[in-house]
């Protein structure tokens, strides 16, 4: 009895941030798979070998995390004004869907630089050395990113000593400005319910405070003390409590509800990727995943975000441009925890150290609004060639 032979895609796995993804040009996908539906999403659960309950990806390119089962497509833009789109997909692990309702900050840094090297960028737009400046539309949620790649001898420079905690080894510094990033969309406004602090009721959990905001990824924060938390938990502490993981989840789905972003309960067991939730605190002494000390004075606020139900190892680059407008914006939770007042920047702690992110926020006909979000981050090629996937 034969068996149908897998097919040979054209593929890339890169690092961005700290997340890894494969990612791929549009015009090389099969032709089903080139426009939004269940062929393409099938292909990409096979390609990150989901759903696993194993829980392993053994079977495909994923790593089993949130940050590691992720894929891109780029393409030459069709939006005015931008050099490429870039489309983000989070693979469910463990369930049969591909979650396309946001972006990834963190492989947001990885999109440029694929594009220069899979040849999908002007080459005018490339310096021989110095910086490329790319504009990446970003089409999940219809925004615009900034990217300031180094270009070295013509190429894509991957290799430096910027340093970015969550990540091991340093590389070259990309800077992304995250433009308008207030999820217009989704929530209609920066602050959804039109205030700063709502109090969430949660039937058969609580009532908590919590400040919902749709900048950079719709995020719920809530204060660390009202979860019985301190702020300074690292992975094992919250990923081994299946408990508070499921008090987390209901709190997010209500979350979600009052935000706007479902209609029902039950959307939120398929939008796994927004809303997020995370907790602050004031700044404490803590170690890092890393074992390294973080000292009281080396963070403004610290804050555990989780995502895809589990709490990250760092922080998602588009929660920490939610962590920048919050704090940004006098009153919010996170603004107060880290002290209060007018600010343009903040260092957070995250369970991998800290992070300095800069967000320019202000208050026009009494509503805020964001013009920018601004952080560094790092990408590079791991591997090269196709990846190969049984047909569907």
């Amino acid at each position: 009895m034969s068996a149908p032979a897998q097919i040979r895609i054209p593929a890339t796995y890169m690092r961005g941030g700290t997340s890894k993804g494969v990612f791929f040009r549009l015009e090389d996908l099969p032709a089903a798979a080139q426009v939004p539906g269940p062929a393409r999403d099938a292909l990409l659960l096979r390609v990150i070998g989901s759903p696993d309950p194993y829980g392993k990806h053994t079977d495909g390119m994923g790593g089993a995390t949130s940050s590691t089962s992720k894929c891109v497509i780029i393409s030459r833009s069709s939006e005015p004004g931008h050099d490429v789109d870039y489309l983000y997909g989070q693979v469910s692990i463990d369930q049969p869907f591909v979650d396309w309702s946001g972006n990834c900050g963190n492989l947001s840094s990885a999109a440029g630089p694929f594009a220069i090297a899979a040849g999908l960028v002007d080459p005018a737009r490339i310096p021989d050395n110095g910086i490329a400046v790319l504009r990446i539309w970003q089409a999940n949620i219809r925004k615009t990113i900034i990217a300031h790649v180094p270009i070295s001898n013509g190429q894509v420079q991957e290799t430096g000593d910027f340093e970015l905690d969550g990540v091991t080894f340093p590389a070259a510094e990309i800077v992304l400005e995250f433009m308008d990033p207030a999820d217009d969309e989704d929530g209609g406004a920066l602050f959804p319910s039109g205030h700063l602090v709502d109090t969430l009721e949660v039937p058969g959990v609580g009532s908590f405070q919590a400040t919902m905001i749709t900048a950079g990824i719709p995020t719920i924060f809530l204060r660390a003390a009202d979860l019985g938390l301190k702020g300074t938990e690292l992975q094992g502490e919250i990923n081994g409590d299946p408990a508070l993981l499921a008090r987390l989840e209901t709190i997010r789905a209500h979350g979600a509800l009052k935000m706007g972003l479902i209609q029902d309960l039950a959307e939120a067991q398929t939008r796994q990727h927004t809303p997020k939730i995370a907790f602050v605190a004031p700044p404490a002494e803590y170690q890092a995943s890393s074992g390294r000390t973080i000292a009281v004075d080396q963070t403004d606020v610290l804050v555990r975000a989780l995502s895809m139900g589990k709490l990250h190892h760092a922080m998602m680059a588009t929660c920490a441009v939610a962590i920048a407008v919050a704090a940004s914006v006098p009153g919010t939770l996170v603004n107060l925890a880290a002290g209060g007042g007018e600010r343009e920047a903040v260092r957070f702690g995250h369970p991998s150290g800290t992070l300095r992110v800069g967000a320019q926020a202000r208050r026009v006909d009494g509503q805020w609004t964001v013009t920018k979000a601004v952080m560094s981050r790092s990408a590079r090629i791991l591997m090269e060639g196709w990846v190969r996937v049984p047909v569907q």
